[in-house]
């Protein structure tokens, strides 16, 4: 059947108005594919979850389930107690670049990231720590009430401890499993609709990740699994040693990803190994492709004009064009019997046709780095062997960003170890031009005392990612001031040559602002709790008399109101009675002020500028001066 005939394999759905249903049904699914069971079937108790969460009192039962999954969906979304600080004196060169290395537990800073970064990533790429039944896992105890974690975070100078997990536990699947999907649910969210995610894993959990990413991202939208050959050889490992790991590939919504853009650049080592012109067509250089394909299609015989010969697609396949289609390219030149005429019809595709210029990626990875690349690089930069083991090559990572980034796309990593993603993006920028920006997010986990890094004064994994990072600009710098010393002669020159290249750091801290309510502990004893009580009325008072850190609590304001990490701050200097910042990330722009006081003259002003936005203190404002200035601006008025 031709393509251009009408489908009449449903006559009722031809003939009735459009289905509202069918179509609201379809867009719930794309915004929150986890309330879908995978036959597609919509749950009503996870749907009741999203709409009132404490009203569902649910057993655990099939589907894909594991002891501790409600909790950890519920955990995913439920808002963080804390927010980012800047450390300027381990960023480096912050004023030209838009990378971000992030200090601290990577779920809630996937939440603080949320608003400000949601559907703006085009690529994540993760290499979460292996279940290996002895590795640890990530703790969610960072809210403030849970477990004292706030306190042993501050008096711990060496790093965050991780709880274990171990064989005697019984429940390491689910710990494992839990700990992912958490972290899965709320990276979606950050997902552009075009946008894809990488994830490193080994044998022992590739089976369980699949279910889960089918269960996150929707199981139309799996991409590939890519089979990383990461060693020449297993050590005699096992009864079958491995000598590879996986890389499982999902996109947010695959109908969104231009199938053409998504792959390799194409190198001039590839079009000579790949094209040429054996007959000097006058388009040029040109390549086969195979004209069927394993879809439901066209099926019909195809004759050779010259030998009259007869050929239909192999069993099980059909062509991937109409019978017109085909006559009209056989007539072009377009569709050939092979280089001699006399073989099965093949496409033939020339290199000037290809607008994107770029080829598939396989799902078999033996030319794309392996460990030991990995620990040579990390050697070089710091001069120190084993420094950091298992680190990914940049290589690797690399050919993640060329497949799936743009020019000008943010490419997160919230597992970023010894930090290799960030001297991928940034070397890979070096090489063709590019402004892609990263965000790195790194627990601050306690090295090992015994370890190398421990002895030359990295106390922490995140040190590492930091210390990589800043060496591996500085060498580029370095280079380019030997290659052309002029070009920094002058400071507009020196900006230029060092745009893109460096990064902000944030650390991960406790919320400048108090808890805004009391909920009793119904495990705790009367007198406890009353404790408690009084404990969270004392931060409240001390909120109101301690002086706080402006940059600080501009951070938080702006980060909780959407902004992301990159504003800038100018001071307003027609406001004589207050003082008053204009802040802007590019996108989003307000006025903020944070004095104590509100006054007059300045509330005067606003009631007659009511196009323009403003935060202030919610302490700042008398009863009054809060009525008038919400009467006057609405929903551009924040008091926070």
């Amino acid at each position: 059947m031709s393509d251009d005939k009408q489908d009449i394999s449903n006559p009722i759905e031809n003939v009735q108005s459009h289905d509202w249903n069918k179509e609201r049904l379809a867009q719930l699914k794309q915004l929150m594919p986890d309330i879908f069971t995978n036959e597609g079937k919509l749950n009503i108790n996870e749907l009741k979850k999203v709409i009132d969460p404490q009203s569902v009192n649910e057993v655990e039962r099939y589907e894909f389930r594991w002891f501790g999954k409600s909790n950890a969906k519920r955990e995913a979304f439920t808002p963080t107690d804390a927010t980012l600080i800047y450390d300027e004196h381990r960023s480096l060169n912050p004023t030209e670049s838009q990378n971000l290395i992030i200090e601290g537990e990577n779920l809630a800073v996937l939440k603080l990231l949320s608003k400000s970064y949601r559907e703006q990533i085009k690529c994540i790429y993760i290499d979460p720590p292996y279940n290996t039944g002895k590795d640890f896992v990530y703790s969610d105890k960072f809210n403030q009430d849970k477990k004292q974690y706030w306190e042993d975070a501050q008096i711990t100078e060496n790093g965050y401890k991780i709880d274990t997990n171990t064989e005697t536990d019984g429940r390491f699947h689910s710990n494992w499993l839990n700990m992912m999907y958490s972290r899965l649910l709320i990276a979606r969210q950050l997902l552009r609709e075009d946008g894809v995610i990488f994830i490193s894993i080994d044998d022992k959990e590739v089976h369980h990740l699949r279910k889960l990413c089918d269960e996150v991202f929707g199981a139309e939208n799996f991409t590939g699994q890519i089979v990383w050959k990461k060693k020449t050889n297993g050590n005699n490992m096992g009864y079958i040693p491995p000598v590879h790991d996986y890389i499982m590939v999902y996109a947010k919504s695959l109908e969104n990803v231009v199938e053409d853009e998504f792959g390799f650049p194409i190198t001039e080592e590839y079009i000579k190994k790949n094209y040429s012109n054996p007959d000097n067509h006058p388009k040029g250089l040109w390549t086969t492709m195979d004209l069927s394909a394993n879809h439901k299609g066209p099926h019909f015989a195809i004759e050779n004009p010259e030998t009259g010969a007869t050929h239909y697609p192999s069993s099980g396949r059909y062509w991937v064009f109409n019978e017109n289609e085909v006559i009209k390219r056989i007539k072009d030149g377009r569709i050939i019997f092979g280089k001699n005429g006399n073989t099965r019809p093949v496409q033939r595709v020339f290199l000037s046709d290809r607008i994107n210029n770029r080829f598939k990626a396989e799902t078999w990875w033996d030319k794309h780095g392996m460990n030991s690349d990995g620990t040579k690089e990390l050697n070089e930069i710091f001069n120190i062997t084993k420094i950091f083991d298992h680190s990914k090559p940049s290589k690797l990572i690399k050919n993640m960003v060329q497949i799936a980034c743009s020019e000008n796309d943010i490419f997160l990593d919230f597992f970023a170890g010894s930090g290799p993603t960030g001297q991928a993006v940034t070397e890979l920028n070096q090489s063709d031009g590019g402004n892609r920006k990263y965000i790195l997010v790194q627990l601050p986990e306690a090295t090992d005392e015994k370890s190398e890094a421990h002895k030359v004064g990295y106390k922490k994994i995140s040190d590492i990612t930091i210390e990589r990072n800043k060496r591996v600009v500085e060498k580029i710098i370095k280079e380019k001031k030997e290659a052309q010393p002029d070009l920094f002669s002058k400071k507009e020159s020196e900006q230029e040559q060092l745009k893109g290249l460096g990064f902000k750091v944030f650390k991960l801290v406790k919320s400048n602002f108090p808890r805004v309510g009391f909920a009793p502990d119904p495990e705790k004893t009367q007198a406890e709790n009353i404790e408690l009580l009084e404990k969270y009325i004392k931060e409240k008072e001390a909120q109101l008399l301690t002086a706080f850190n402006k940059d600080e609590l501009i951070t938080e304001i702006l980060l909780k109101n959407g902004f992301k990490l990159n504003y800038t701050l100018t001071p307003q200097s027609q406001f004589k009675y207050n003082e008053i910042l204009h802040a802007t990330d590019g996108e989003k722009e307000t006025l903020i002020c944070l004095d104590v006081t509100i006054e007059t003259e300045t509330m005067e002003h606003f009631k007659t500028h009511i196009d323009q936005k403003l935060i202030v203190l919610e302490r700042a404002l008398d009863t009054t001066k809060k009525w008038n200035l919400k009467h006057y601006m609405g929903d551009k008025f924040h008091a926070f």
